[in-house]
């Protein structure tokens, strides 16, 4: 019974504090142990949690922007086109019908994808890693942030559009001559309308909101590019 007593002093054996002090040693051994093994998958998870995320909001709100320039775009067009008729109607209803009819709901859903599809995740990407390498706001960060948009992505964003443009209509054959005669008068006007534009961008808007902005902005820009594209 000695040895049961004992249990009640250190253990069954009468070890007492050689075997906490063994214990506690053994647990500390075991869970330095299991640290080291966890540590692959913290880092699987970290990597997994930092891990590409579709810009969904920013997706979403350019989608809808470039479906509003399109819109304009098209109202405007019947409107000029049944200018006279429209000017000459009193009646509300009459000028509505006339244009809201013969949509082009293909051309609609093509700048509407190219908005959720490429430019909000695209643009999205860029700000981010403009941000990151130039953090700062400072004059020569704003500068060089304007002139990287107007080289970099303004070309890339003419580019892709046209050619997002000529895949729709199945015209890819026609690409080059878009190219050679729109390309650059339409990269040039973007400058006068940009630059402006980008220099509120990266000097007053955070991040978060830039494709909003830049996206609100683009509503005039898309309606010029609509414009431009259906000619």
């Amino acid at each position: 019974m000695g040895y049961l007593g004992a249990a009640g002093n250190g253990g069954i054996w009468g070890m007492g504090p050689f075997h906490h002090n063994f214990r506690r040693r053994s647990n500390k051994k075991r869970d330095a142990n299991n640290k080291r093994e966890s540590k692959p998958s913290n880092s699987l998870d970290s990597a997994a949690a930092g891990g590409y995320q579709f810009p969904l909001q920013q997706a979403a709100t350019s989608s809808v922007l470039c479906l509003t320039g399109d819109t304009i775009a098209q109202l405007r067009h019947r409107w000029v086109r049944n200018k006279g008729t429209l000017a000459n109607s009193g009646d509300i209803k009459d000028i509505i019908t006339t244009l809201s009819s013969e949509h082009d709901y293909i051309r609609a859903l093509r700048m509407s994808s190219y908005g959720f599809l490429l430019y909000g995740p695209g643009s999205y990407a860029w700000y981010q890693l403009l941000d990151q390498f130039m953090p700062q706001k400072n004059v020569q960060n704003l500068t060089a942030k304007v002139v990287l948009n107007q080289v970099v992505l303004g070309p890339t964003v003419i580019g892709v559009i046209f050619a997002w443009n000529n895949l729709w209509l199945g015209k890819l054959s026609e690409l080059p001559d878009k190219y050679k005669n729109d390309a650059l008068p339409t990269l040039l006007t973007g400058f006068k309308f940009w630059i402006p534009v980008s220099i509120l961008n990266f000097g007053v808007v955070p991040l978060q909101a830039r494709v909003a902005f830049m996206s609100i902005s683009s509503i005039f820009w898309n309606f010029y590019l609509s414009s431009t594209m259906s000619r």
